[in-house]
This record gives structure tokens, sequence and C-alpha cells, in this order.
């Protein structure tokens, strides 16, 4: 591991110091895999551990959302989170330092049906509207959460249109934007017949952002939360390896799924992956034309 700037120790340093009241003295310091926004690290005074996440001084904002996220996943007493300790920056530097967790992935089929029923209990946890309080991030994407009494149109214009606009900047354009353009139009035809709740969201809910703990707890980290619909979280979790097969089974017991959450799963995974084509590069690109050509054309007979 590249040794921290003694800036960056500094900054982590101070911000425990002034938020636990102790003399902590960064004396072990290791990297965490798994993330690929942030620097994640391990940091102990050889007594009491640490998780921080360093990035330069502009990325205190995503901290702060990010520690919003958890103390609402937190208050709705279904699904454990690290404690936020402190966030700070400094000379150039921003940390977010969390609660250290002792965990294990979502693995087994005990760990998927515990998972699912919390989840599922978080679910029912409902707002007035479908947005949030506050603009957040999807990884290190800006994501505006404007309050709308429309999930469809919540959806198109405050998740899909922007994530459009971003990969036509970056130089994404052809069919992939003609085939976004139609499928945008048509969104509205997916929920003629759904009419989704606002339930509270993690946001960003793959296998790589929850746990187990030592106790058999439920954790979740890494929110990009917002009230939505629940079905997003689910198409999500799909995405990249998915979690036991337990899980989806207790999710349909536990909470129920519309008939017709197949047909939608695709538009709630195209957000994620246009989020992955404009964070990450062109090996997304044939992945999202895929998908958006497929349920645009799908849109265009639905109906007839």
């Amino acid at each position: 591991m590249t040794p921290l700037p003694i800036q960056a120790r500094t900054v982590i340093e101070r911000a425990i110091r002034e938020a636990a009241g102790e003399s902590f003295s960064l004396r072990d310091c290791e990297p965490v895999t798994g993330g690929c926004i942030h620097r994640a690290l391990r940091v102990a005074d050889g007594a009491t551990r640490y998780f921080v996440k360093l990035g330069p001084a502009e990325t205190q904002a995503m901290f702060e959302a990010e520690a919003d996220g958890l103390a609402a996943i937190r208050a709705s007493d279904t699904m454990r989170t690290p404690a936020t300790v402190a966030i700070a920056a400094h000379d150039g530097y921003a940390c977010l330092v969390l609660e250290h967790l002792d965990m294990e992935a979502v693995r087994t089929p005990e760990h998927g049906e515990r998972f699912a029923d919390a989840l599922a209990r978080m679910h029912a946890t409902q707002g007035e509207r479908f947005g949030w309080h506050r603009d957040n991030f999807i990884g290190s994407t800006p994501q505006s959460n404007t309050p709308y009494d429309n999930w469809a149109l919540f959806f198109v214009r405050e998740r899909l249109r922007p994530q459009f606009q971003r990969a036509r900047a970056l130089g994404f354009t052809g069919e992939l934007q003609r085939a976004g353009e139609r499928l945008m139009d048509r969104v509205p035809a997916l929920f003629l017949d759904y009419r989704p709740k606002p339930a509270l969201l993690h946001g960003d809910l793959w296998h790589g952002n929850a746990g187990i703990d030592a106790g058999g707890e439920p954790v979740l980290f890494d929110p990009a939360v917002h009230y939505g619909d629940r079905e997003s979280d689910l198409a999500m979790s799909e995405l990249f390896g998915g979690f036991p097969t337990r899980f989806y089974s207790t999710y349909r017991t536990v909470a129920g799924l519309d008939s017709d959450f197949e047909s939608r799963k695709p538009l709630y995974s195209l957000y994620h992956l246009l989020n992955h084509l404009n964070l990450f590069g062109r090996q997304y690109l044939r992945e999202c034309e895929r998908v958006a050509i497929r349920l645009e054309q799908a849109l265009a007979t639905h109906g007839r």
C-alpha cells in the first residue's frame, strides 16, 4: 500500500480525536478491498478500530450525503448500518470515519432469509412523495432527488434523463441516445396498472454493499437513499452477482411482488448500467444499448 501522506494522516487523526474525545494516534492503517470511488482504509491505534473513506476535499459533500443515508436506514430500525463517527476536511483531504463492523457477505441461505426479511421491513417505511429531502450520489455521480408525486415522471426526469445526458457529453451518442429518447417517452406505459408507494430504498443495492455482522444481523452501507419503488432495489440486487436464491424467495413470501415486475426490471437495471458506463467507460456500452433498445421495442408494442 502507498503510504498515506502526512496531511491525510493528520485529517483522519484530528477527526477521530475531536469526535471520539480520545487521544487517538494512527498506528495501523491497511486498505480495504471492494471500493472503487474512494480510498477505503481500516485504521487503528492498537486498540480501537475505525473504517475510513478518504478522498480529495471536494468529496466532503459525498460523505455528508452518505452519512445522511446511513442515518435514515438506521432510523427505520430494520437494518444495521455503521455509525458515523466523523466527517472532516483539511489540507486538501476529506474523510468519512465510520464504526468498524466485523461482518461477512450475504452468502448462505440463512443469510439470504434474514436479509430479505429485514429489507422487506425497511421497504415498508414509506414517505409522502418520491425523492428525498436532499440530493445525494450514486457512486460519485450526483443524484437529484427533487420530490414528485408521480414515480414514472420522477424516474425519467431525475434518474434516466441525467444519465443519458452525461453519456452524451462523454461521447456515447448514436443508437443509445436514439433508443433512450424513445424509451423515456414511453416509460409511463409501464405504470398504467401499477402504482408503487414511496418506499425507503437503499438505492445502490448489490451484494458488495451488504453484509451480515458477527451477531447475524443484516448490515447495509454505501447507500444512495431515497423514497421510490421497492422493485428498483430488487432489480439492482440482481445485476452484479446477486444474493442467495433464498433471499428472493423469502422477499416474495414476506412482501410480495407485482406480477409485472419482470417487465419493469430492465428499466431499473438500465439506470445503474448507464451510471457504470458514465463512471467506468465503454465496456458497458453494448449492454446499455441492448437493454435500452429491447426495452424501447417492448414498450412500442405495449398495450397494442
